[in-house]
């Protein structure tokens, strides 16, 4: 493989979204990445979002899991505990997303590992914390958004609590899990030494709306949700969600003279204000009807033209189409023996010298007789391993 992270190893037993996304970050930018599952599978491999499937393979699991190489072991079979072992030996990183305590009890906790490999750089990532009066609660991403308060930043004045509609915490957790590690890397570089590393997805949540958390803790004041589309609970108008002659544009903080004067609104002559509290929502609503009348494009270019800060209001598909998003060639494809052609969002990093590289996901157990030939094991030993259940046996890609 190309990419910076060439040689760097992570035995990764991670599943879902949190600790998958931060691994097939790695893979992109070249590290190998040693999937260790049950012998059933990672648990997105029999869960889709939307309840997508093709020919048989989860879009999720498609989605999080590029560039890995897959074993499955039973991990309460000494046998598949010692292969595990050999696994992590061989590696610079472990990440696990278990509910704490369940790697102590498999025998693969940090303090067991680092005794046999101190080198060893251990990360674990759960939903609340490794201790605390949340530990024993299930961790998930909602579940996440609820307590860290942000439920409550989205939507209108008036509205019920509203989830961000996407992993937001997962996503975030494993952006830090990315950057822990990479930084565990560089101290280890001087020292020799590893160390554990803990990411939450509480921690991760909270880190996200630390602008908004910081003005309510500084000031008292909780943010409240305008009741007519401004773009933010915590800012006042103009900003916000326009309603187009075909369509929908947003503006940011900009002078609300100046958008006033553009779409033809007359009575703010003279306010330079970019962020109007008082009475932002009726502000907001005098200024709709100069939107209404003109497309999205028309108003992009009066904007543009004006240097009001802006962008149109894409649907998926429209994204998709996006000059700068074709541009970046944001969207990436790779072929896979079920799926075939498979279209993704590709790494958002660019290297000069040493680009990302994309590859498909694995299927299940893919690479168990080359990571085991790897770590010592005979092909007989193989063999009989996979006959007795302790290790996942390749699945027909067919």
């Amino acid at each position: 493989m190309s990419g910076p992270l060439q040689g760097l190893r992570v035995a990764d037993f991670s599943q879902l979204v949190q600790g998958p996304n931060a691994t097939q970050l790695l893979a992109d930018m070249g590290a190998d990445i040693l999937k260790i599952e049950p012998l059933q599978g990672d648990w997105q491999r029999n869960w889709s979002l939307g309840d997508a499937w093709i020919n048989g393979e989860s879009v999720s699991f498609l989605a999080f899991n590029r560039g890995k190489r897959s074993i499955a072991l039973n991990l309460k079979d000494p046998r598949g505990k010692e292969a595990a072992l050999r696994v992590i030996r061989s590696c610079d990183v472990l990440l696990e997303n278990f509910r704490p305590g369940v790697m102590d009890r498999l025998g693969l906790g940090y303090t067991t590992l680092s005794e046999i490999h101190p080198k060893l750089i251990y990360c674990a990532s759960c939903g609340w914390g490794q201790d605390g009066p949340y530990v024993t609660r299930p961790g998930q991403d909602l579940l996440a958004q609820a307590v860290a308060g942000i439920l409550n930043l989205q939507g209108k004045a008036g509205d019920p609590p509203s989830p961000v509609g996407m992993g937001v915490a997962d996503i975030t957790a494993s952006f830090h899990i990315v950057g822990a590690i990479l930084a565990a890397l560089y101290e280890r570089n001087r020292t020799g030494l590893g160390q554990r590393i803990d990411i939450n997805l509480l921690n991760s949540i909270l880190s996200l709306a630390t602008q908004e958390i910081t003005l309510y803790l500084n000031t008292g004041n909780v943010p409240e949700r305008s009741a007519n589309g401004i773009g933010h609970p915590c800012v006042g108008a103009p900003m916000g969600i326009y309603r187009t002659k075909d369509g929908y544009i947003v503006i940011a903080m900009m002078p609300i003279g100046k958008i006033a004067e553009l779409v033809g609104i007359p009575g703010y002559e003279g306010n330079d204000s970019r962020n109007v509290m008082e009475n932002r929502d009726n502000v907001k609503r005098t200024l709709e009807p100069g939107f209404a009348g003109k497309t999205t494009a028309e108003l992009l270019e009066i904007f543009l033209e004006a240097d009001i800060w802006c962008a149109p209001v894409n649907t998926f598909p429209q994204m998709e189409h996006d000059p700068q998003v074709k541009h970046n060639q944001s969207i990436v494809n790779f072929d896979h023996p079920r799926v075939g052609n498979f279209r993704t969002i590709g790494p958002p990093a660019r290297f000069s010298r040493t680009p990302c590289e994309i590859q498909r996901p694995p299927l299940l157990a893919e690479h168990a007789d080359q990571i085991l030939r790897e770590m010592g094991y005979t092909d007989t030993e193989i063999e009989q391993l996979q006959k007795e259940g302790v290790v996942g046996v390749r699945e027909n890609p067919a």
